[in-house]
Formats: structure tokens, C-alpha cells, sequence
């Protein structure tokens, strides 16, 4: 990564601008043209440096629901029973965590109805009884911005 690849990435994880033209704006304060800043954003997505590039929307305010879920995946059905989670848009994130429970994911959906649903067919489907919704009682919101 460059100099310029570092300074963009730490800008668009604080700054974004919600302007017709984000990407010329961004290439203002960075000293770019904006089909500089498209591309150098397209090379790191392309080399997985970016993994996501979008909005984040607080969910509760669109009155969706969430959930963390805890799984026990035995490791024979591990990689089939993930194709499977990642099949649903209203996962926005899973990984892998050591010990009995050790796939780990969050549900974001439209209603309670729709997310029960998801956690029903995840038990058909992959076959695991042990599938846990683990609803937040207490909202803690933490920034993750990594300084590049």
C-alpha cells in the first residue's frame, strides 16, 4: 500500500461524504482526481484489503431486530454449515471462535418472525440442534476505526 492508499482509507472510515460526488470530494481533500480515488478503491477491495465498502445503518432505528447467535459446528459439517449461514443477507458478519461453541454470527432482520425463521431453517438444514440466539439486553456501541 501507498502513502495515498493509507491517507484514503483513513479518511473514508470517518469521513465519507453524503454528496452527489463522494469520490470527488474525497479526492479534494486528499490532493486526487476522483478517478484516482475509484481506482485505488477498487485495487485494495481487489486485493482483499477492503473487505466491505458500504453504509452502516442503525438497525434498531429501522425498527429491524438482531441477534447474536452461538453455534456448535462439528468440524466434519463446519465448511458446509458456513455456505450455508452466508446464504442469508440478514447475516451481516460470522467467524470462527475456539471451544464447544465455535461458529459465531449476527442476524439482522426485518422482524422477529423473519429472524426465528432463519434460525429454524439454519436447524434444518445444516442438521445442528445447537444453534443459540443470544439478543443484546444492554447496547454497548463500539467505533472500530483502524488507523492505516
Amino acid at each position: 500500500m501507498t502513502a495515498k492508499d493509507r491517507k484514503l482509507l483513513n479518511l473514508i472510515q470517518r469521513e465519507f461524504p453524503v454528496v452527489a460526488r463522494p469520490y470527488l470530494a474525497l479526492g479534494k481533500k486528499l490532493k486526487m482526481r476522483e478517478e484516482e480515488v475509484i481506482k485505488r478503491l477498487a485495487y485494495l477491495k481487489a486485493k482483499k484489503i477492503i473487505r466491505h465498502f458500504g453504509p452502516s445503518f442503525d438497525s434498531r432505528k429501522l425498527k429491524y431486530t438482531s441477534t447474536l447467535v452461538a453455534a456448535k459446528v462439528p468440524l466434519k459439517k463446519l465448511k458446509s454449515a458456513v455456505k450455508m449461514i452466508n446464504a442469508y443477507p440478514e447475516i451481516t458478519h460470522n467467524y470462527l471462535r475456539e471451544g464447544e461453541y465455535n461458529i459465531w454470527f449476527a442476524i439482522v432482520a426485518k422482524n422477529k418472525t423473519r429472524l426465528d425463521l432463519i434460525l429454524k431453517e439454519l436447524r434444518n438444514k445444516t442438521g445442528i440442534a445447537e444453534i443459540f440466539s443470544l439478543p443484546s439486553v444492554r447496547l454497548f456501541k463500539i467505533v472500530a476505526v483502524f488507523q492505516i
